[in-house]
């Protein structure tokens, strides 16, 4: 063999070996930081996380071969949530996914350069994440969880269900919810077509949350809207507990609080988010810019009517309510 003839297949056997041998070398795993804005014992965070991770395997992206889940819970605390924002930034994953508007904010605080995708925050654009939901820009997207004009349908469907209540309190947090005002607003549209007179009811610890609900359950024709934040979610049964102890009507935004013996609930399906959370993911780690992913919109509603609640309360649901609900509980 002429020497040229032999450096030549030398070379070529070479790049063979190489390609082969990266082709037998292990896939890079990707590391991504998950903070949950509530409880790691809470049942939901557990189904949410669950479907999360199933859809990233169905994206191929497999836990210990490919994969790096690192979690956090903060447990409503922001706080917590501001140490484990600071932690998991701390690790330099490639990724962080962030539950509950007070989660990103502490996420925010402490990176603009790491891509975050977010889910269940109620006003992106408001709160100073994103530029518009169309174009993000920056490191933040994700899916958002409620169109404000969700206040006035909260004011409709529980008038529905209980026509002689007229005075309505709006609970929240305003550490978790600062953009409660803007449902309160959407309320105020046709609370006065119906016949009712919205009232604020911030909370701040569970003490005021015990004395502003039997406060104002002292007044006639009262009920209650509990709106969509990481402090009513974690205590759901408290707050639903309440209402039943001073007999009060109440609308909550999530099924879980009317499987908890809320009277009626009316919004979207959290699990649904974190899987549509989890396909953001997905086109991030594989090149998308989040600044280029316009955030999504929720579009998918169920309303679940609690009738054991209504008949405890001496309410009587309307049959044309009962036929339009996704899941009537008996």
């Amino acid at each position: 063999m002429r020497r040229r003839e032999f450096i030549t297949s030398f070379a070529s056997a070479a790049v063979a070996w190489t390609l082969a041998a990266r082709a037998q070398q292990p896939e890079r795993a990707r590391r991504i930081g998950v903070l949950m804005g509530i409880a790691e014992t809470d049942p939901e965070s557990q189904l949410r996380l669950a479907a999360f991770r199933s859809t990233l395997r169905g994206l191929e992206w497999v836990e210990g071969r490919n994969l790096q889940i690192e979690t956090r819970w903060s447990g409503g605390d922001p706080k917590l949530a501001k140490a484990h924002a600071k932690e998991l930034v701390g690790l330099v994953p490639d990724l962080i996914f962030c539950h509950t508007t007070p989660a990103l904010q502490a996420m925010q605080q402490e990176t603009s350069t790491i891509p975050i995708v977010f889910g269940l925050v109620s006003d992106p654009v408001g709160g100073g994440f994103v530029t518009s939901l169309a174009q993000p820009g920056g490191n933040i997207t994700g899916v958002t969880a409620f169109d404000f004009s969700m206040g006035a349908k909260w004011v409709e469907i529980l008038k529905e269900v209980a026509p002689r209540v007229s005075r309505v309190a709006l609970v929240f947090s305003p550490d978790a919810a600062p953009f409660a005002t803007q449902y309160m607003r959407a309320g105020e549209t046709v609370a006065a077509s119906f016949g009712v007179k919205l009232v604020s009811m911030p909370i701040h610890n569970l003490a005021e949350l015990d004395r502003s609900v039997a406060a104002f359950a002292a007044g006639p024709n009262g009920g209650l809207i509990v709106l969509p934040d990481a402090f009513t979610a974690n205590q759901r049964t408290l707050i639903v507990d309440l209402a039943a102890r001073h007999h009060l009507p109440a609308m909550y935004p999530f099924r879980y609080f009317s499987a908890l013996g809320g009277l009626v609930s009316y919004g979207i399906d959290p699990v649904e988010v974190f899987r549509r959370g989890a396909t953001y993911v997905d086109r991030i780690l594989r090149g998308a810019k989040p600044g280029d992913l316009p955030v999504q919109m929720p579009f998918k509603f169920e309303l679940v009517i609690n009738l054991k609640t209504a008949k405890t309360l001496g309410l009587e649901v309307p049959p044309a309510l009962l036929t339009r609900a996704d899941e009537v509980m008996t």
